[in-house]
């Protein structure tokens, strides 16, 4: 059922973002006289198409969810009709193409934009950004954070949840930034400044960074009680139901949730005896912990269980965050700004060697955060949504044949030397890039089958 809910998702976001990449390119091409054959979401084997004159679009949806395309008329993919040549791709000037061509992924960019301006007007509810325990030896202890430190902005950006206060802090390491600096209030009401210095160790990659950095939110003692359940995890396969209170384990007295996590990451892939309270019963069952390995090697237990946490303790640790219509417009910018750049810089850093290739995602990584943002809630869909589109946007701009880029790439050739790149050349920097692109492909099918069994 988890499978189902992760696809159906994936399948979604996936028909969203191509369509409107491909929108982008049709819309262009027919403002600007050239004729458009099909405009396809998916590939393989149509399930739906509608034409309505013989003469004019066919618009197609394909089994396979997993791209699409445009057809436009064009002397080199097949024999044109000579009432048709006019309105040929080919036949068009440089400016011409070259705003087909940049008009998908500038669309991608321009989707990101509106989906994170939905995202701020319609707001979001999250957690206050209090700090719990901090760990000696961390980056946040040694810039001296304390536990109950609650920030208040990152680089002079306010941070009012601890969602958007980490999302700061991870993005300034990633852009850069060897300084980070908080504005934290403390315990006893005082406004006070933190900073956080990294070297180029600490950001390899984001999970290696997480284990560095060391701020932890703040927990409040919560009696053990079962809530959420995955539906493959050890828990659930043991018996163990939502409302259940934890006892103990094997024979040890577990006091609160904190103290239940700890033991059970303590034992990965070994036999748990627990003693549970159901409804006034008291029962015993045994679980066995999934191994999981951390990025720094060690392996640690996981049962696929959440906690219940009561309703007015919740409420009391939650802070609603939105803004205007009109103040949303340039925070919605500024966000595609900052996510675009950082993606060339992290594609950037990797092309050096200087940031690791773990960083790469690929369809079972992406299509895992589709399904977890989904069943987080509408907001996170789209915020989801909006950064996968302005990866897809950024990624189709690189100069590689085969992307849009590619082409462009192509068509500024084309422009300072006066006439086309030869259909030669061109195959053969498009089968370059192929190769290239299947290479990156199947790296990041590794490392996502890597994740996976992790």
């Amino acid at each position: 059922m988890e499978t189902l809910h992760t696809l159906f998702y994936f399948s979604i976001a996936i028909a969203v973002l191509v369509a409107f990449h491909e929108l982008g390119h049709f819309l262009v091409a027919r403002k600007t006289g050239v004729k458009v054959i099909r405009f396809s979401i998916g590939f393989g084997k149509k399930l739906w198409a509608y034409q309505k004159s013989p003469d004019q679009t066919e618009f197609v949806l394909s089994a396979i969810p997993l791209g699409g395309y445009v057809k436009m008329v064009d002397e080199r993919e097949g024999e044109v009709k000579p009432e048709d040549l006019p309105y040929a791709f080919n036949r068009q000037s440089v400016g011409v193409r070259t705003v087909i061509v940049a008009a998908g992924p500038l669309f991608n960019l321009i989707l990101a934009v509106v989906l994170f301006w939905l995202v701020l007007v319609i707001g979001e509810t999250g957690i206050k950004p209090i700090l719990g325990p901090v760990a000696i030896g961390t980056l946040a202890a040694d810039a001296g954070f304390q536990a109950g430190d609650q920030i208040v902005s990152v680089n002079q950006k306010p941070t009012p949840t601890w969602a958007m206060a980490l999302d700061e802090v991870f993005s300034s390491a990633i852009d850069g930034q060897r300084d980070i600096v908080v504005d934290v209030k403390t315990n006893d009401e005082q406004q006070q400044f933190r900073v956080i210095t990294l070297n180029d160790d600490d950001v390899k990659t984001p999970e290696v960074f997480n284990d560095r950095l060391g701020l932890k939110p703040w927990m409040p003692v919560i009696k053990p009680v079962i809530g959420k359940l995955l539906e493959d995890g050890p828990a659930k396969q043991a018996g163990l139901q939502t409302g259940d209170l934890i006892l103990s384990a094997d024979g040890q007295a577990i006091t609160d949730w904190q103290h239940w996590v700890d033991y059970v990451q303590a034992k990965p892939d070994m036999r748990i005896d627990v003693a549970i309270e159901r409804n006034d019963v008291r029962s015993e069952l045994q679980l066995t912990p999934r191994a999981e390995t951390q990025p720094d090697g060690k392996s640690i237990g996981k049962i696929g269980a959440g906690v219940d946490i009561p309703k007015e303790l919740l409420d009391s640790l939650q802070v609603e965050y939105s803004l205007s219509p009109l103040e949303a417009v340039p925070a919605a910018f500024e966000k595609t700004r900052f996510y675009a750049l950082s993606t060339l810089k992290m594609i950037g850093k990797m092309f050096i060697g200087s940031a690791s290739v773990d960083n790469l995602s690929g369809p079972i990584s992406i299509a895992q955060y589709a399904g977890q943002s989904a069943e987080m809630g509408l907001t996170a869909f789209l915020k989801f949504l909006g950064l996968v589109s302005v990866s897809l946007g950024v990624l189709n701009l690189l100069p590689v044949p085969v992307l849009d880029g590619g082409h462009l790439l192509f068509f500024a050739v084309e422009a300072i030397k006066g006439s086309p790149v030869s259909d030669r050349l061109q195959m053969y920097f498009q089968q370059i890039g192929m190769f290239l692109l299947i290479s990156l492909m199947v790296l990041a099918m590794f490392l996502d089958l890597g994740r996976l069994f992790q």
